[in-house]
């Protein structure tokens, strides 16, 4: 009998599964690869932490093959030499993997496909980490929505419609298909593919710590939408990371939701989780319809956009980068990012508004920074949230209308709790003091013990100063403004 190779990329769990669900049906028996893709982690750092998530998922994922009688086989190397290879090896008559929308994961895939139709092979994929795909949800016209909410509406009218695209991919019925694990059967340790533990991991990984965190965060769902907001509080999912990796179904979450929306155990928190699952979808959207946006504007007309640069601006970005600013909440986000890869969505939507907009740095190199750090990094949102806070997006923040770090500060962490927990040196300033040092009163800041150009940084620029340039730096392109 000839084999199937089920090709696991983003999608690293048993469960629910479209591709392992086709080909467990393939009447094949069938043998799941990872490739650690070195087109995709040369140039990381050797602890990358994203790096040993993915490594400690795949472990699991092995494990638990194994408690069914098969196993997992992990390469390194470039993935579109290694499914060839492996596929010829094991005398494969069709790989079968789940769809990616990532521009450079769609020219891999077509170039895996060419290989193995030349040796007479298919790669057959499907549909499995989103619920809509690029061309499923579109207008009245048949094209493609540039605003969030008519796509939020679309979107929720065809999962009405159309109820069974939330249905499981059934995979453990069927198991029973698994080629046999060979003796001596082993997986390469993090140090064997070139990489360390990081000292700061990120939470529990793999199939374990989806679920964990899942159950988690179901008792807190009702209250998301009020909560949300508010860095110091616990109260968001923490599952992007785990949607990132696909170390659990985007349709159980579906599922999850719709039933919690239906019978009011959800509270006000569902439907507002929800759109934020469709958020995923509208971006992943714009990027595989759109892949300029890796380098353009959505809106064209604001590369033209004039960002500053020189010296100046490099000593500005890089005081960003380090959370040396001078602006509490920015920093404290920063270090958050830098110290555990984590950045709570309001302050990424802060402290990116601060980059373009105070600042006046192209969104490109905030974009490419954060990719670097954050643990849950998706090509398609980072750019799309990036683009919304520059204004240079679809669906963008409009530019006139700009961020007050100080004001965001006051709102979102009133007591200073998120920034104490970063900025320790802090701790003694209390009231309007902890979000503005600059502006207390010297008896204030000399019984909290902060030199301020010592102890913590005096402003890198003036917030009002720098909005009025923001504001002539776009009214330069004549745009009209946009309304609300």
């Amino acid at each position: 009998m000839r084999n199937s190779l089920v090709w696991f990329r983003r999608d690293l769990r048993l469960d629910d599964h479209a591709a392992l669900h086709h080909a467990l049906l393939s009447r094949r028996s069938v043998v799941g690869v990872f490739v650690f893709d070195t087109d995709l982690l040369d140039g990381l750092p050797a602890d990358d932490r994203r790096v040993q998530f993915i490594h400690d998922s795949v472990r699991e994922l092995d494990e638990r093959l194994r408690t069914f009688g098969g196993y997992l086989i992990v390469r390194r190397g470039r993935a579109a030499q290694e499914i060839a290879a492996l596929a010829a090896e094991l005398d494969v008559e069709s790989v079968y993997a789940n769809h990616d929308y990532e521009p450079q994961a769609i020219a891999r895939d077509r170039a895996v496909a060419e290989a193995l139709r030349q040796a007479g092979r298919s790669l057959q994929t499907f549909k499995d980490q989103v619920i809509f795909e690029r061309d499923e949800v579109l207008t009245l016209a048949g094209g493609p929505f540039s605003v969030f909410t008519p796509y939020k509406n679309a979107w929720l009218k065809r999962l009405a419609a159309q109820p069974e695209a939330l249905a499981p991919f059934e995979t453990l019925p069927h198991l029973d298909a698994l080629a046999p694990r060979p003796a001596g059967h082993a997986l390469p340790s993090l140090q064997d593919l070139g990489f360390r533990p990081n000292a700061v991991p990120i939470d529990v990984p793999g199939m374990t710590g989806a679920e964990r965190t899942l159950a988690a965060f179901s008792h807190r769902l009702a209250a998301y939408d009020t909560e949300r907001d508010f860095p110091a509080r616990d109260a968001t999912s923490r599952l992007s990371v785990h949607l990132r990796f696909g170390t659990l179904s985007i349709r159980l979450l579906a599922r999850m939701l719709r039933q919690r929306i239906e019978d009011g155990s959800g509270g006000p928190g569902a439907p507002v989780w929800l759109s934020e699952l469709i958020w995923r979808e509208f971006y992943m959207m714009i990027l595989a319809r759109n892949p300029r946006v890796l380098t353009q504007s959505f809106k064209l007309a604001f590369d033209a956009v004039r960002w500053d640069d020189g010296a100046d601006a490099e000593a500005l970005f890089a005081a960003w980068c380090a959370g040396r600013t001078g602006y509490p909440l920015v920093d404290a986000a920063m270090l958050q990012l830098n110290r555990t890869g984590f950045m709570h969505n309001r302050l990424r939507m802060v402290t990116a508004s601060f980059l373009t907009k105070d600042l006046g740095i192209d969104w490109r190199r905030g974009e490419r920074y954060f990719a670097q750090q954050l643990n849950d990094y998706e090509l398609s949102s980072n750019n799309g949230g990036w683009q919304w806070a520059a204004s240079t997006g679809c669906d963008a923040q409009p530019w006139f209308r700009i961020f007050n770090p100080v004001t965001q500060s006051r709102r979102f962490d009133a007591a200073g709790d998120f920034i104490r927990a970063y900025l320790p040196q802090l701790a003694g300033l209390e009231g309007v003091a902890v979000h503005a040092p600059w502006l207390a009163k010297a008896a204030v800041l000399e019984k909290a013990g902060v030199v301020l150009g010592r102890d913590y940084p005096l402003p890198v620029v003036d917030h009002e100063q720098a909005r009025a340039k923001t504001l002539a730096r776009f009214g330069a392109l004549r745009q009209a403004p946009e309304k609300d």
